[in-house]
């Protein structure tokens, strides 16, 4: 009898061995379809990210603006650079007046007044700078919007991936969760065979001791051996004590599974809202509906800056838009203190007066009835200084104002420098320290699933690693999107090209 109970038991173990390693190839199998499998695009240029920036170059309501409003400032710079307009009278007699050489009707005077000499140049002056300083602004709401696309992009693909990794997650709690239910089971099918093997074994032990009990009762006077009862209670203690921790520890890892899905299907819910609050935001910078359909790829790879730190800082001091808008804003403060200096000065103005004259019937002048011209000359007088002192007083101030405005936006745009370089580093520095963390873990994950599956470890290890595995691969994900965003913020403080392209 407990020769077959010993088969019974070999047997049962070799058919739960054999179930786990057929549930652990089968498990192999799908971690390595998750992780393993590489990741192509599937869509064309079209859909590609420098697509979307040409979008944005073209139809971002913005950068339209900003250009429109250089198109109007061009306007301005043939205004400044024109004459006033020449002012022409007229003055009728109700009663022709008598004069010497007939009766004067009317008189037409036409005036034409020149500012002193620089005066429109200086405005002309002004005015170009003004319109320059405008399609500056242009270029800086241009690069802002490529930035801005890129970083939303980025952003979009790591939510994305963070929502593949997470149903894959999930997947795989699944997969583990059903292994635990087949150990809990193979567990509870080999306590109660166990518990059948010594019910026998202490059925025959009790025999035995039975009769060796009423044989000593016989001699000893029916008293029980004391160590007997002790051994046979500890027996008893161990075995219902073994049962209840299997079955404890089995419930509790599988409880912890659920909870860590129910998790997981809760911040797969919350990126997914995020996900649409993402994509509505990026189609606003593409003047589209917010609701079109925005594509990433599947997988990315870190971006070229092309270019060494110190010549994007050099770049960035000598070509960044706002730099060369507060420029421009300077040279024509410049010319205006030019102008309005020399507007101090007399303007000239010339012009004819044209005196109609009537026939007098009293005059036998030869001029009788002639009409008369008259070259006229006029000067103005700037006795009033204090309004020219003051023009020129605030020009030169708001001159002085735009240098210390240039150089304010020098000394931030040298701090966001600074901040795009420690996001640069820092995430190639992660891109490396993920990418050999990811395959330690992997490694790590495939050990542990053969000992899980040969019985051998324990399921909270197992989902510890499988964790820290789909952790690192998010965190290798999300350095090299921010590796990106970091090149892309670089490029746009030093105006530099975008993705080998430049868009203009």
């Amino acid at each position: 009898m407990p020769g077959i109970i010993y088969n019974k038991t070999i047997n049962k173990a070799r058919t739960k061995n054999l179930l786990f390693s057929r549930i652990y190839k089968v498990f192999l199998l799908i971690s390595m379809y998750f992780c393993l499998i590489p990741n192509v695009p599937v869509f064309s240029q079209s859909d590609s990210l420098f697509h979307y920036l040409e979008i944005a170059a073209e139809n971002n309501p913005t950068v339209l603006q900003k250009f429109i409003e250089y198109k109007a400032a061009l306007q301005k710079i043939p205004q400044a650079g024109s004459l006033s307009d020449p002012e022409l009278s007229l003055g009728l007699f109700l009663k022709p007046m008598e004069i010497v050489n007939g009766n004067q009707v009317a008189d037409l005077r036409l005036m034409q007044m020149f500012p002193w000499f620089g005066v429109l140049r200086s405005a002309k002056d002004e005015m170009s700078f003004m319109a320059n300083a405008k399609f500056e602004l242009f270029r800086d709401a241009k690069l802002q919007v490529f930035y801005d696309v890129q970083k939303t992009w980025y952003e979009l693909f790591k939510i994305r991936k963070e929502i593949s990794i997470s149903e894959k997650n999930i997947e795989i709690l699944k997969i583990i969760e059903r292994l635990a239910l087949v150990r809990l089971k193979s567990a509870s099918v080999e306590n109660s065979g166990t518990s059948s093997q010594r019910s026998g074994v202490s059925s025959v032990s009790n025999s035995g001791t039975n009769t060796e009990t009423s044989v000593m009762n016989k001699m000893g006077g029916g008293q029980t051996s004391p160590g007997t009862a002790g051994m046979n209670r500890a027996s008893s203690m161990q075995a219902g004590t073994l049962g209840s921790s299997t079955g404890n520890f089995g419930l509790s890892d599988i409880y912890s599974i659920q909870i860590e899905s129910g998790d997981l299907e809760n911040n797969v819910a919350f990126l997914k809202n995020q996900q649409n609050s993402v994509i509505a935001k990026f189609n606003t910078y593409l003047n589209r509906p917010v609701t079109s359909p925005v594509l990433t790829y599947e997988k990315i790879t870190g971006d070229s800056l092309g270019f060494s730190l110190p010549t994007v800082s050099d770049s960035m001091l000598a070509n960044n838009p706002m730099l060369g808008m507060l420029d421009f804003e300077r040279l024509s403060l410049e010319a205006r203190e030019k102008m309005v200096t020399r507007m101090s000065y007399p303007m000239v103005g010339l012009g004819i007066n044209y005196s109609v004259i009537g026939k007098s019937i009293m005059s036998e002048s030869s001029m009788n009835g002639k009409d008369m011209i008259m070259p006229m000359a006029v000067l103005t007088l700037p006795v009033y200084r204090k309004k020219y002192t003051a023009l020129q007083k605030e020009a030169r101030l708001l001159s002085e104002a735009a240098a210390e405005n240039r150089q304010a936006t020098a000394n931030s745009l040298q701090s966001e420098y600074y901040q795009a370089v420690l996001l640069y580093e820092d995430a190639k520095r992660r891109i490396k320290l993920y990418e050999k963390q990811f395959q330690l873990a992997s490694k790590s994950l495939e050990l542990m699933l053969t000992s899980f599956s040969a019985t051998s470890a324990g399921l909270n290890d197992v989902l510890r690693v499988q964790q820290q595995n789909l952790e690192y691969e998010l965190k290798q994900v999300e350095a090299i999107a921010d590796f990106n965003i970091a090149i892309a913020w670089l490029k746009r403080l030093g105006n530099l090209e975008i993705n080998g392209n430049k868009l203009k």
